[in-house]
């Protein structure tokens, strides 16, 4: 059984090819938040820092939405909120 880290991880770079990823869980930033929501304690709330060449020709909103759309299994099974830093090489 991967964690969610190592399954963002091979999700976005399916996705994107990232240059660079990172992925920080805060979820003990948050302590009892997503259990007030029904939530499993824990790997709920993250910070994505992703460079990647394919996001060039994305918006801002479109970015964010691309990167929700490959993460929607994760949302699905308990991925609550991203911080999400996504840039492009200069």
């Amino acid at each position: 059984m991967s964690t969610r880290i190592e399954r963002m991880k091979a999700k976005l770079a399916t996705a994107f090819a990232p240059q660079r990823l990172e992925i920080e869980d805060q979820s003990g930033r948050h302590a009892n938040h997503g259990e007030r929501m029904g939530l499993k304690a824990g790997e709920t709330h993250y910070a994505v820092t992703m460079m990647a060449e394919s996001l060039r020709p994305l918006s801002r909103v479109e970015r964010s939405r691309a990167v929700h759309e490959a993460l929607k299994e994760e949302f699905e099974t308990g991925l609550h909120a991203l911080s999400l830093n996504l840039s492009v090489p200069e």
